[in-house]
């Protein structure tokens, strides 16, 4: 059975953030940025759940709202420029669709025209915002920042999928943030006894060289943390996991769609619906540095019960129980 992610709102003072008087002057068509690290095909899933909520709060793509899009393709370094093309537009606000790289690229463009965040890992160690109270400056949003201790959970469901695990290989993205959800699942592995070696990515042609480390180290399965990059590479990402018959898991359900074993995280379209609620919030003329970014606190467990078959493992019955989707 899937039950439905929500957030919790550190912003209990979102919905009742002061709004101003008047929303946009008659006659303009508010214009809206969509800055994103991913490609068109890769991100319609999250672009979506953000359409269809400002939809919801009665903004109407190509009527009553504009949405001007920018697509960097997986490939970071094209970021900055794409922000200073939207910039140059005259926005209303910029919604940055994905994880650090593009809040860090919008930020760096621009510090007068709004910016909502989707997923913000760190926002307030990253220097984006003051607080998730109180953000002040032009960003706010929504923030994928829990404990990092729950990096624990991703190890826990490897060891109990797979008997006799010892080993366990960590794909990381160098541009995210993960210094700290790293140190945890280091600290977390040696309370599990289980041994874990990283690899690190920088682009592309570097996840397969990222598997041969692990895989040379002798991992027995992989935890591959949340990157933009990863997930527009996602079929490459399960396939080489299936080529070293290694079990995988993920922070994104629809890895697990495209075929791995287990994610472990919070509901991404729901983030992407939640952020047009800032979206609407700036346009009637709320101020970004006062509207409370939202926490998510409550994750689901995706489980794919044909790839776990693949690679000849039988799933505890204590994870089917605590599964909130088992995919058939």
């Amino acid at each position: 059975m899937e039950r439905r992610t929500f957030l919790g709102a550190i912003a209990s003072g979102l919905l009742a953030a002061p709004l101003a008087s008047e929303a946009q002057p008659a006659g303009k068509v508010p214009r809206i940025g969509y800055l994103s690290a991913s490609s068109p095909s890769a991100n319609r899933y999250l672009r979506d759940p953000l359409i269809e909520g400002l939809r919801d709060l009665g903004w109407i793509e190509g009527q009553n709202i504009l949405v001007e899009e920018r697509w960097a393709e997986g490939k970071y370094d094209r970021l900055p420029g794409l922000a200073a093309e939207l910039v140059k537009l005259k926005l209303d606000v910029i919604v940055a669709a994905g994880p650090t790289p593009v809040i860090r690229a919008a930020k760096q463009a621009t510090s007068t025209i709004p910016i909502v965040m989707t997923v913000g890992i760190d926002p307030v160690g990253q220097g984006f915002i003051s607080s998730v109270r109180q953000p002040g400056g032009n960003i706010t949003g929504l923030a994928w920042d829990p404990d990092p201790a729950i990096t624990e959970k991703y190890l826990e469901f490897l060891k109990e999928m797979i008997p006799g695990l010892r080993r366990v290989g960590g794909i990381l993205d160098r541009a995210e943030p993960t210094t700290v959800y790293r140190k945890a699942a280091e600290q977390a592995a040696l309370k599990l006894g289980l041994t874990l070696r990283h690899a690190e990515v920088g682009a592309p042609n570097e996840i397969e060289k990222a598997f041969a480390i692990i895989t040379s180290a002798g991992a027995q399965a992989v935890l591959v943390y949340g990157s933009a990059l990863f997930f527009i590479h996602r079929h490459q990402i399960v396939a080489l996991a299936a080529k070293h018959k290694l079990p995988d898991i993920y922070v994104a359900k629809g890895i697990v769609e495209a075929g791995g074993l287990m994610s472990y995280g919070v509901s991404f379209p729901d983030l992407y619906r939640r952020a047009a609620t800032y979206v609407d919030k700036i346009l009637k003329g709320a101020k970004p540095g006062d509207l409370p970014v939202e926490q998510a606190t409550k994750f689901e467990l995706v489980i794919n019960r044909k790839t776990a078959k693949a690679l000849g493992l039988t799933i505890p019955q204590s994870l089917l129980a605590r599964a909130d989707q088992v995919i058939e």
